[in-house]
């Protein structure tokens, strides 16, 4: 059949699948020629620079690897020169469809090379040359800024920067005429400056009358806020701000009290983007929570109202609670990598990014993101999986390179996978983590197990996971995992056969009902080298090779308590002459028989890269996406809801928290002196809240499939 002829003109696209061939790969704009019956379309598609207009390649298509534009659309797209910068950003469909209907005076937020500013579109400019009328021109927008002393930075349209639509992060809805926007001191209290407009840009038609008039009568319906006093506000609310001026800015509140001097409750927001004149998270010379600088804003809670943007009124309630729309997604063959440090925050932190929760699904989400968005370990043991074929490995496989490579995972996989693990529990209940984990690793992965273990009588014992049996007093009130682990394993004569690749401890607490210690602060390092079986260890008093281990020694408050204490034979008998030691039973340390008094003892440490937290039966993740201290993200797969449990979906949001980083970098001696009440929010839930912590060796060798021969 021949193929029908189309109007050139109104038919243009965005490739949304497609292989990585030269020219028509994801992100590509075109125009339709012709199409067929068939689902065939015959098109054209733009190159890039300063000639992107001018179509280059012809080809042919299948209609459903391309998602339609209007001209408009695909103007503003065109000037995108990385076709994943434009692929990404039509996929925020709320972000789209805002810079889509920017016109003259409109508040904007652009990525800079100063960081985030504010400024004010003034014009929408036409980029390139036409070299016939079916062409088109590439659309850039003209922003003037506002300066330190929060006015407009010229006048002149000749010094205004011109931006691409992917360099605008957020548009800010403004209903006031003329705009008046300014933060006043280094309190981060608002108060008004004008900013005044400049009549410059010829109207371009970005959209019809029409078009501006539904919008506002959107903006004012939005607008009918509920006041914030009959609105429940808490930690982890998103929240605006209106300035006198009617300039309304948007965060979230990470900090609420009673700050020093004030008599009412106030709030600590963490602004979407930076602003001159606030803080790190700092009041008053007092640090009440930590985000990058010129991002913290605190004024009374009173001022605040709940973000618009995910206002749910009686009249936008239904379209606000359609899930929104789920970026296409195309397998391909090579799995993607772990994501590097310098990627993870750029691909990582937001709203809607992670893996979408769905019906007690956080045990499942929260595990899922911490073994796999950037441990290089944990894919080094799953290297050599069984089955790749298995529908359980193949859906795992695409949560996975879902999650690290566009950084968001919909609720729907991780549904699909919950029910392909065969049991009905898994698919509506709640779990524990290690019971998914040992799922994981032997039904899914059939990975043999991660931990050999030596008990008492040399018995061998197989483990996924290893949760620390211990009697309360044997420790301090606020232990460390180094700790719980020394006295865990010298209690009940247990030893690690061999380094393992990856470690993940269960602290002592069940559930979210008991947990035996209030906090507990997490070892950066653990030191299993006195835990393993036939391995040289070194005395404890003078460093020679030891030769007896001693568990009454363990809390002994002259001899360090929580500490491992393992004797030379001339140290044991001074050590236990002492009259309290008498009734001491020492046991003989099994080593290797080439072992020698005089040989330097190797240690063998592991590196922390998740914690698994639980509070009121919520699982969440921290996950150190790098080996820079600082390089901390929280994850919370249902960290927001929009919409009522029968229509609408959970956000989930990840955030940096290099506060954690802090905390962590400080001695054992220094964090057990801090408080922990006083520790910032995100630190607190972790010493608080403690489930599971992963650890991983770069050098230990790795655990073998079950269907290979050891």
């Amino acid at each position: 059949m021949e193929p029908k002829a189309v109007s050139s003109n109104e038919k243009f696209f965005i490739v949304v699948r497609g292989k990585s061939r030269k020219g028509f790969s994801r992100g590509c704009i075109g125009r339709v020629e012709s199409e067929s019956a068939r689902g065939e379309v015959t098109v054209l598609l733009y190159g890039c620079g300063s000639s992107a207009g001018t179509p280059k390649n012809r080809g042919v298509l299948r209609r459903e690897d391309t998602c339609p534009l209007t001209r408009h659309q695909a103007q503003l797209l065109l000037y995108i020169s990385s076709v994943s910068k434009r692929f990404e950003l039509m996929c925020n469909a709320r972000l789209f469809n805002a810079i889509c209907a920017l016109t003259q005076n409109d508040l904007v937020v652009v990525r800079h090379k100063k960081g985030h500013l504010p400024g004010m579109v003034k014009n929408l400019m036409q980029i390139g040359k036409k070299e016939n009328k079916d062409d088109l021109h590439m659309l850039g927008f003209e922003v003037d800024f506002v300066n330190s002393d929060q006015t407009l930075s010229s006048k002149k349209a000749a010094t205004m920067q011109l931006f691409s639509a992917a360099d605008i992060i957020q548009v800010i809805p403004s209903n006031s005429n003329p705009f008046e926007f300014h933060w006043s001191d280094g309190s981060g209290s608002l108060s008004k400056k004008t900013l005044s407009r400049i009549q410059s840009m010829p109207n371009m038609e970005t959209r019809t009358k029409q078009d501006v008039g539904n919008l506002r009568e959107q903006r004012d319906v939005q607008n009918q806020r509920t006041d914030s006093s009959q609105t429940h506000l808490e930690v982890g609310s998103m929240v605006e701000v209106v300035s006198d001026s009617g300039v309304t800015v948007y965060g979230v509140i990470r900090w609420l009290g009673i700050p020093e001097e004030k008599m009412k409750e106030w709030a600590g927001i963490e602004l979407d983007y930076e602003v001159n004149g606030c803080s790190d998270g700092k009041y008053g010379g007092r640090r009440y929570f930590t985000c990058e600088g010129n991002r913290a804003l605190f004024l009374p809670i009173t001022k605040c109202s709940p973000d618009s943007r995910f206002f749910c009124s009686s009249i936008e309630k239904h379209k606000l609670t359609e899930i929104p729309s789920v970026p296409p997604y195309e397998e391909l063959e090579e799995d993607a990598p772990p994501v590097p440090e310098s990627e993870a925050l750029s691909l990582f932190l937001g709203r809607m990014k992670g893996i979408q929760g769905h019906i007690n699904s956080c045990y499942l989400d929260a595990t899922l993101f911490s073994l796999f968005s950037s441990s290089v370990v944990v894919d080094r043991i799953c290297q050599n999986p069984g089955d790749q074929q298995q529908p359980l490995n193949c859906t795992l496989r695409t949560i996975v390179n879902r999650l690290r490579r566009q950084g968001f995972v919909p609720a729907e996989s991780v549904m699909n996978f919950r029910k392909q693990l065969g049991c009905d529990t898994f698919r509506t209940d709640e779990k524990d983590p290690e019971e998914f984990i040992s799922v994981l690793f032997q039904k899914v992965l059939c990975i043999e197990p991660l931990l050999k273990l030596k008990s008492e009588g040399e018995t061998s014992q197989e483990a996924y996971t290893l949760q620390i049996f211990l009697e309360k007093e044997q420790l301090p009130h606020i232990p460390t995992v180094q700790q719980l682990l020394d006295t865990s394993c010298m209690s009940g004569n247990i030893k690690f056969e061999t380094v393992p690749s990856c470690l993940i401890v269960q602290m002592p607490r069940f559930g979210n009902m008991y947990k035996m210690f209030s906090h507990i602060i997490p070892s950066m390092e653990l030191d299993v080298t006195d835990v393993l079986y036939n391995s040289p260890r070194e005395c404890f008093i003078c460093g020679r090779l030891a030769e007896f281990e001693c568990p009454q020694c363990l809390p002994d408050r002259k001899l360090q308590p929580g500490r491992i204490k393992q004797y030379c034979l001339t140290c044991n008998t001074q050590v236990h002459s002492h009259p309290s030691r008498c009734s001491h039973f020492p046991r003989a340390v099994t080593l290797p028989a080439d072992a020698a008094a005089d040989t330097p003892v190797l240690r063998h440490t592991m590196q922390l890269f998740a914690v698994l937290c639980i509070q009121t039966s919520h699982y969440v993740s921290f996950v150190k996406y790098g080996p820079k201290p600082h390089s901390w993200v929280f994850f919370d797969s249902m960290a927001d809801r929009c919409g009522d449990d029968q229509s609408g979906y959970n956000i989930p949001e990840i955030r940096a928290c290099p506060e954690l980083g802090d905390f962590l970098c400080q001695s054992e001696e220094e964090q057990a002196r801090s408080n922990p009440l006083q520790a910032p929010e995100l630190v607190r839930r972790l010493l608080c809240d403690s489930y599971m912590l992963l650890y991983q060796s770069t050098d230990a060798p790795l655990s073998k499939p079950n269907n290979q021969e050891s």
